[in-house]
């Protein structure tokens, strides 16, 4: 049974994202941007929605703990102490949102000693929250969702980008060979969808657990894993801006091993170190 202090939390996350909706598509291909000294790009819209959410839960939830890629000067990673803690991505896909491309979400996760155990992910491009945890079911709007489960095939899609970091290329050989790729330019659209079953699964060697956390709980409602493959990074202890870039794969259990086997196969292991 899901406690007072968790239920409470779930629905202040809905009220919380659902609130920014309005702004985001009001400056969606509107808003300036500008990149910053890691590589990513950022808008003022992405610091008025950190500013905005925060400030509606921290009203009601004084003593959490809330993280967020934009709203942190902090140069030393900032330890993981409460029980209740909040990680956003106030704007995934910000190069998306920035150029009026679609794909792109608000991410909000609700962790728990750590462990994200509900995710609220609004999506964009359709219009659609998508939101749930373990225990709780996973929802696509109104309709439950499940992972794929079908078989692994040349047919199968699966959501990827390309490495950032060209010496990682060699990973993506395997991945690229053997199924249909789509390129979302959205980490937590890609890991939303495979919890939809929309795509039958993803990976990414790009990411950082802010465009993770919030589709971590969906995918796992929905019947699927996620598995890192340089470092186990939950339950989250800290968290840094500075943290290196997570490599990971996800799907229903078949899909996600054989994600995994590709990835990994002969020297590629040698790079995931």
């Amino acid at each position: 049974m899901s406690s007072p202090e968790l239920l409470s939390r779930v629905a202040a996350a809905k009220r919380a994202v659902l609130a920014q909706v309005d702004l985001l598509h009001r400056e969606f291909g509107r808003a300036e941007s500008h990149w910053k000294s890691d590589g990513t790009r950022v808008t003022p819209v992405d610091i008025a929605i950190s500013e905005g959410i925060f400030r509606e839960l921290g009203a009601q939830f004084p003593s959490d703990q809330y993280f967020s890629e934009e709203l942190s000067n902090c140069d030393a990673p900032l330890p993981v102490t409460a029980r209740f803690s909040w990680v956003l991505d106030p704007v995934d896909g910000t190069n998306n949102f920035a150029l009026g491309i679609a794909h792109c979400a608000i991410a909000l996760a609700l962790c728990e000693n750590g462990e994200p155990v509900y995710g609220v992910v609004y999506d964009l491009s359709r219009r659609t929250l998508m939101h749930g945890g373990p225990g709780f079911g996973a929802l696509d709007g109104d309709r439950e969702i499940h992972v794929a489960s079908g078989p692994v095939t040349k047919e199968t899609l699966v959501g990827f980008h390309s490495p950032f970091d060209k010496r990682l290329t060699p990973l993506a050989a395997g991945i690229i060979s053997n199924f249909k790729i789509r390129g979302l330019g959205s980490a937590t659209l890609h890991l939303a969808y495979v919890a939809a079953g929309m795509l039958d699964g993803c990976l990414d060697y790009n990411v950082k657990i802010w465009d993770l956390a919030a589709a971590i709980p969906l995918v796992r409602a929905a019947g699927g894993e996620v598995r890192f493959l340089n470092g186990e990074q939950l339950p989250l202890k800290q968290f840094d801006l500075k943290m290196r870039r997570i490599i990971y794969v996800a799907g229903g259990p078949k899909m996600c091993a054989r994600l995994a086997e590709l990835v990994t196969e002969g020297d590629n292991a040698k790079l995931l170190k």
